[in-house]
């Protein structure tokens, strides 16, 4: 081979090489791999209610609305809606959509997913609410255009429509509960490829989405819930987005220069849920508002949460209806406490035992340690009893607990929702109470909630929460004793090129990310 020869070979190797090196960083760049703290638990939109599952199926399944990245309600599979009365709302479809298995969207998808398929406890986490649907059906023979009826006024019934996903029933009916459950068949700008559990979930674009086709074309998620496992691989460019920088490294994540660091206030707030049987101290409210007083949560947040949380004085987060500036925090004053717990007849104080998760929120272990030693200052001994996340909420949940560390956002950014989930007087046969461990009752509250159900003035609406909110986390009441709302942070490698925008909801959707 002559030298010329051997020049254009080089030449041509150097090229090729180029060109292929820029097509890998085409394909890499269509990419994004996102580490998050919580797994999935199923690939059945319906069968988990948490909030790290709903953000997963967002990509592979819609509802009939969706919002946006500041929280908005947008169109989705409706177009337009309405409320119509007190009972009913009227939805527009979207036409010409099809599930990722070629079907049709259809009024009766719709229809059977509403009515038939979320009040099935075997299927469904949303049990309560499918069992309020008393109907869905066309309107005027029109099957663009449906309303949906409920048993009772749900006023915020539209707030829930983007965690309420829509199935195909055609193949929702024909395959078992197992499929379901592993091989997901949604509407969303997303296609399930592979869910190796524990591992990874991997998706790619859709290219029949019926909405601007997404840039990142492959995604993926990967559960790693240690946190320092969780640092190694955004520090290292193993993945290209962090949800949930661990507080005690965040400092080091912040000093990376490979990382951009992002963070907003959270919409959780985190608090204490008190038994108010009359047979426990704290049925007492002088003791709740001792236990309230005792406790310096300036310090727990700067000490425990390093400076990343903002006290609260109720759960609600400013952007839910209902949230009222006139609440403020009972001051930090042990001595206070002291007497307060004298004039209930706790002088020489009493034993209680604090139950929390150790695996649900940020250092969620540790507020609940700093809690007690707080609570022992001024008599009161509490044992701290913290168990994974899997067993705690069923104790939660079946009221078997006195003390209990536990948080709470409400999608629907509706008081009147978290109020009937979290403080209302239980009750199976409505599903009220699900979440009040703490067994709180108060029929006057109940009232105001009831009242507030049949009103569809939205401003009227939320002056009536307010009200209702002021009576449950008034210093007169303490109903629970709110400790901050955390932050929400991310970190994204620089290299990625991602632009990312965190969302209230937490929520990773694929769809919304961009490359610069």
């Amino acid at each position: 081979m002559s030298i010329k020869s051997s020049k254009i070979l080089i030449l041509f190797i150097f090229v090729s090489l180029l060109f292929v090196g820029s097509i890998g960083v085409l394909a890499q760049d269509s990419q994004v791999s996102v580490a998050v703290e919580a797994p999935p638990r199923t690939m059945n939109p319906h069968g988990s209610d948490a909030d790290s599952n709903l953000s997963i199926m967002s990509n592979m399944f819609e509802g009939l609305l969706q919002r946006n990245t500041k929280g908005e309600l947008m169109p989705a599979l409706a177009t337009n809606w309405e409320r119509v009365d007190r009972f009913t709302w009227r939805f527009e479809l979207r036409k010409d959509v099809k599930f990722h298995n070629g079907n049709d969207f259809t009024w009766e998808d719709v229809q059977y997913t509403f009515a038939e398929r979320l009040e099935n406890p075997e299927v469904s986490e949303f049990i309560s609410f499918g069992s309020s649907i008393e109907s869905v059906s066309p309107v005027d023979g029109n099957e663009w255009v449906i309303d949906i009826v409920t048993k009772d006024p749900i006023p915020y019934f539209d707030q829930n429509m983007h965690q309420v996903f829509i199935v195909d029933k055609e193949s929702t009916m024909e395959r078992s509960q197992g499929e379901m459950g592993t091989e997901p068949i949604g509407t969303g700008p997303y296609v399930f490829d592979e869910w190796v559990k524990g591992s990874y979930l991997k998706m790619s674009a859709n290219e029949n989405y019926w909405d601007d086709l997404p840039e990142v074309k492959q995604a993926e998620i990967r559960p790693v819930t240690e946190a320092s496992t969780r640092l190694a691989t955004i520090s290292s460019g193993e993945v290209d987005i962090l949800q949930g920088i661990p507080v005690t490294m965040y400092e080091a994540v912040e000093n990376n220069s490979n990382l951009q660091v992002i963070a907003r206030p959270s919409r959780r707030a985190i608090y204490l849920g008190l038994s108010n049987e009359d047979k426990m101290p704290t049925s007492d409210v002088r003791v709740r508002q001792a236990m309230y007083m005792a406790i310096n949560e300036e310090e727990l947040i700067e000490k425990v949460m390093f400076g990343h949380a903002t006290p609260a004085a109720q759960i609600p987060d400013p952007p839910t209806a209902g949230y009222s500036e006139k609440i403020e925090r009972l001051p930090y004053d042990p001595e206070r406490a002291k007497e307060l717990l004298e004039e209930a007849g706790y002088g020489d104080g009493f034993s209680i035992t604090l139950t929390a998760p150790n695996d649900r929120y940020v250092q969620d272990e540790q507020i609940a340690s700093t809690v007690a030693s707080y609570l022992s200052k001024v008599g009161i001994d509490v044992e701290v009893d913290a168990k994974p996340k899997s067993v705690y909420f069923e104790e939660v949940m079946n009221n078997e607990l006195d003390f209990y560390l536990i948080g709470w956002f409400d999608g629907t950014f509706d008081f009147g929702r978290s109020y009937s989930k979290l403080l209302h007087t239980i009750d199976e046969e409505t599903g009220y109470g699900t979440f009040n461990g703490a067994r709180y009752s108060d029929p006057v509250a109940d009232q105001i909630y009831e009242v507030s159900k049949k009103v569809i003035d939205p401003a009227i609406r939320a002056s009536l929460l307010e009200d209702l909110n002021r009576l449950a986390m008034g210093k007169e009441n303490v109903a629970v004793i709110p400790l901050h709302y955390q932050e929400d942070t991310y970190a994204i490698y620089k290299g990625s090129g991602v632009h990312f925008v965190p969302r209230p909801d937490t929520w990773i959707v694929f769809k919304e990310m961009s490359f610069k």
